[in-house]
């Protein structure tokens, strides 16, 4: 399906910026980010809750922000927040692939499905469950873990997404016992993978 962009059809844009991806499978990967204004699942824990009031952020065009990821010549564009999906995501995401560029999408899954991506990383939720469109999307689950609570969590949701996801357990920051539970359950179950944020170690944005 081809959708047409529109100069009236905007975003809430918390951030754009140019760096490296710096966590999971694409780690180190030379990405644009588009920071989208916007979330409702409200993580204690987010290091991003300046990206939760949507009306505080400009709105931009579609056309300005996919020349602009253009422009940056990027190997993936990124689709982060806040949460994404509160958006409708088909008219950024189908110009940007108009462009032929590579779209990535990171979210909770908190909301309807949409737009069309290269690649799906998926960090649900226990306390803001999320929609059943995303299921069968996800490339990548990635499980933030706090608590033993957060380990079952993870296990139940990987049943959920297709058998070739590639699975990632990430420590909490805060959370010092986080290291040492995740470190000794992927020694016990080998088809899930240690996630680390390789941009806050070398100091990157």
């Amino acid at each position: 399906m081809k959708v047409t962009s529109s100069t009236t059809i905007t975003y809430p844009i918390v951030e754009t910026f140019h760096s490296i991806q710096g966590e999971g499978a694409w780690m180190g990967v030379s990405a644009f980010f588009i920071r989208l204004a916007g979330c409702d699942v409200h993580c204690s824990w987010c290091d991003q809750k300046e990206s939760w009031p949507i009306e505080a952020y400009p709105q931009w065009s579609v056309e300005k922000l996919t020349k602009l990821a253009k422009k940056t010549n990027p190997a993936i564009v990124v689709i982060t927040g806040g949460e994404p999906l509160i958006h409708d995501l088909n008219p950024l995401t189908y110009q940007l692939k108009e462009l032929g560029l590579q779209v990535h999408l990171e979210t909770s899954g908190a909301h309807p499905f949409s737009g069309n991506f290269d690649w799906i990383t998926f960090s649900p939720k226990p306390f803001k469950l999320p929609n059943n469109t995303i299921y069968d999307q996800v490339n990548e689950l990635k499980i933030v873990i706090s608590s033993e609570l957060d380990l079952q969590w993870g296990q139940q949701e990987a049943k959920k997404v297709p058998l070739n996801t590639i699975k990632y357990l990430q420590p909490e920051w805060n959370k010092l016992k986080s290291k040492q539970l995740i470190y000794d359950f992927v020694l016990k179950h080998p088809d899930w993978r240690i996630s680390v944020q390789i941009h806050k170690f070398l100091e990157f944005k």
